[in-house]
C-alpha cells in the first residue's frame, strides 16, 4: 500500500490550501482515513479523520470549523480542505489509512502511513 500526499505548501494567516492523499495498492473502497500532523517540538497530533463511505467525519478541535475532510472512493483519494490558516497549523501533515474501516483518532490504529506535506502558515 502506498499513500502519496500533496498540496502542501507556504500560505499567509488567514489563507487556504487544499491537501491531497492518493492511496494505491489496496481496494480504498473499504478503508478509513486520517490526517494527522507533527509540528516541531510536539507530539503527533490527529487532525480529522473519515469512514470509508464518507458518512462519518471527526475532526480536532483545534480545526473544527475550519478544516473539511472528504474522499472520491473512485479516485482513490481522501482531501483536506484547510481554510482560515493559522501559523499554529503549521506542521508536516500525514494522511493514514486504517484498513478496519473505523472512524479513530489515535495514530496506532492506522495501519499504513504516507510521507507527508508540510504546511506553513505565516503570521
Amino acid at each position: 500500500v502506498q499513500l502519496q500526499a500533496s498540496g502542501g505548501g507556504l500560505v499567509q494567516a488567514g489563507g487556504s490550501l487544499r491537501l491531497s492523499c492518493a492511496a494505491s495498492g489496496r481496494t480504498f473502497r473499504r478503508d478509513s482515513m486520517g490526517w494527522f500532523r507533527l509540528a516541531p517540538g510536539k507530539d503527533r497530533e490527529f487532525v480529522s479523520a473519515i469512514n470509508w463511505s464518507g458518512e462519518t467525519t471527526v475532526y480536532a478541535d483545534s480545526v473544527k470549523g475550519r478544516f473539511t475532510i472528504s474522499r472520491d472512493n473512485a479516485k482513490n483519494t481522501v482531501y483536506l480542505q484547510m481554510n482560515s490558516l493559522k501559523p499554529e497549523d503549521t506542521a508536516v501533515y500525514y494522511c493514514a489509512l486504517n484498513p478496519g474501516g473505523s472512524v479513530y483518532d489515535r495514530h496506532y490504529e492506522y495501519a499504513y502511513w504516507g510521507q507527508g506535506t508540510q504546511v506553513t502558515v505565516s503570521s
